[in-house]
């Protein structure tokens, strides 16, 4: 794929970023600073967040993009090694605002630290809980809280982290999909689930300054819009600002336009958010392949991140699955949300 000296240069520059060193991440804020960063100077002049602003619907803010991503850090270890095409490439991906999957350590400082950088760059952040307990379906980003108070507490530290600054919010990708089909979430714990979506969305909701979407799957998923109204009113749709569609998936956004349109229209008009990351040529097609979803070649990235959709119940097409991590150890992948630089640059160059 590389000359020999690239690829020692290339090879080089991963090592360090694996290492996670303070002079690259020195370098980082250097090369990958906003306006949102505290420290001295200008913050460098071709900042991948720099241009990566996006008007969000009828609010005149933007979406904060993190300097600190994988695909920033990506950015500067290429620039180091002397890659330029390969940055380029990736700097396709690192300009632009994506989801922070909020984890579990620290969950309150964790999102009290990045909706205040959000809040100092006069942006909001965009934030992705994926955490209720039986999670995926034992599939590769299986897990999630160990029982249901451990995710309310959970909720609660990231309530108080978010407090009254702005942040969008998708809200477990996949658990009300994964509620309709069989086998998957044990059916004696349905009544939980809903519980626990129910609840989260209230406290959410109750923020000042706070959109929660629910997770509403996608329509090659989910192919009759009716078979989601019901899980939807169950888990809070009444007082989520809408739904979400698409996250981590490649259906198209016209696709998915088409089917939040019928299902808005059950759920009492509400709007709803693309994720449009990875869509840019549509879904994998391929007979037999149980995992067309995971990490499939020749895909590309889709719309760039914007709340200015010219669609009147689209709120916004985001970035909610970050371009350039991995799905799972399926295609030669390494582990869920790891940094799949040939699948990042594929996603880039298809676009």
């Amino acid at each position: 794929m590389y000359g020999t000296d690239a690829g020692r240069r290339w090879h080089g520059a991963r090592a360090r970023l694996r290492a996670g060193t303070a002079a690259l991440g020195a370098a980082l804020l250097l090369a990958a600073c906003s306006s949102a960063c505290s420290q001295d100077g200008d913050g460098g002049g071709d900042a991948p967040g720099k241009e990566a602003a996006r008007d969000v619907h009828g609010s005149g803010a933007s979406f904060w993009v993190n300097p600190e991503g994988r695909a920033a850090r990506a950015l500067v270890a290429l620039r180091d090694a002397g890659l330029t095409k390969e940055a380029e490439l990736v700097e396709q991906i690192a300009a632009q605002p994506a989801g922070e999957w909020v984890g579990t350590e620290e969950p309150q400082e964790q999102t009290a630290r990045i909706t205040g950088a959000a809040e100092e760059a006069g942006q909001a952040a965009l934030l992705v809980l994926y955490n209720i307990p039986h999670r995926d379906c034992g599939q590769y980003s299986q897990g999630g809280a160990r029982d249901a108070d451990a995710y309310r507490e959970w909720i609660d530290q990231i309530v108080a982290g978010i407090g009254d600054r702005e942040a969008w919010i998708v809200l477990e990708p996949d658990a009300l999909p994964h509620l309709l089909q069989p086998g998957c979430v044990p059916a004696g714990l349905h009544e939980e689930q809903y519980a626990l979506l129910s609840e989260a969305v209230g406290k959410l909701a109750g923020l000042p300054d706070t959109r929660v979407y629910l997770d509403a799957g996608n329509p090659r998923w989910v192919r009759d819009a009716q078979g989601m109204v019901e899980p939807l009113r169950r888990a809070g749709i009444g007082q989520a600002d809408g739904f979400s569609l698409n996250v981590s998936n490649y259906e198209t956004t016209e696709a998915n336009i088409a089917y939040g349109r019928r299902l808005s229209a059950m759920v009492g008009g509400k709007p709803f958010v693309i994720d449009t990351s990875r869509n840019g040529n549509g879904p994998a097609e391929g007979a037999g392949d149980a995992e067309a979803w995971c990490n499939p070649p020749g895909r590309a990235l889709g719309e760039e991140p914007t709340a200015d959709t010219g669609e009147e119940l689209v709120d916004a097409y985001l970035w909610v699955k970050r371009p350039g991590e991995s799905d799972g150890t399926c295609k030669g992948g390494p582990p869920a949300g790891d940094w799949y630089h040939e699948y990042a640059l594929e996603l880039a160059g298809g676009a």
